[in-house]
């Protein structure tokens, strides 16, 4: 599986050990930067983020900021992207679950590390439930045209 990876400098830190963490599951990542955690734009990265994941490059992509809501917003703004903020445990999985997400947004400075690195893995092992949600992912995507 290939991942998608971005931050700005708020999300930086998490970027790195999520990189390394998941590297040592076996999963392939693209980090799309940023490199340092020299002040830069969240939006630039998290598009980078989405493009590759739109595209069909990658099948998952995980974004970070300070909040996590600025590198949400700009990641939605790519047509085929559903990318929600995995603030708890229960809501990683429903994202998936239930919208289909393909990506998921975190903020560094009001979750620990843990918590992400528990919340990447339950979003990642979730399948989409198909069905009744089916109906309505079908909905969101008629909006984008």
């Amino acid at each position: 599986m290939k991942i998608a990876i971005g931050s700005d400098h708020g999300g930086f830190e998490y970027k790195e050990q999520l990189s390394t963490y998941l590297k040592s599951q076996g999963y392939e990542i693209i980090d799309v930067g940023t490199d340092s955690k020299d002040s830069c734009h969240y939006p630039i990265f998290g598009e980078k983020a989405a493009n590759l994941v739109a595209e069909k490059v990658c099948d998952f992509g995980i974004v970070i900021c300070t909040s996590g809501e600025g590198i949400c917003i700009s990641a939605n703004k790519v047509k085929g992207i559903r990318c929600g903020i995995g603030y708890n445990d229960e809501v990683s999985r429903l994202m998936r679950q239930h919208n289909d997400a393909n990506m998921i947004a975190f903020g560094e400075k009001f979750m620990s590390f843990e918590d992400v690195k528990r919340r990447v893995d339950i979003f990642l092992n979730t399948d989409f439930e198909g069905g009744r949600h089916q109906l309505r992912v079908d909905l969101i995507k008629k909006i984008e045209k």
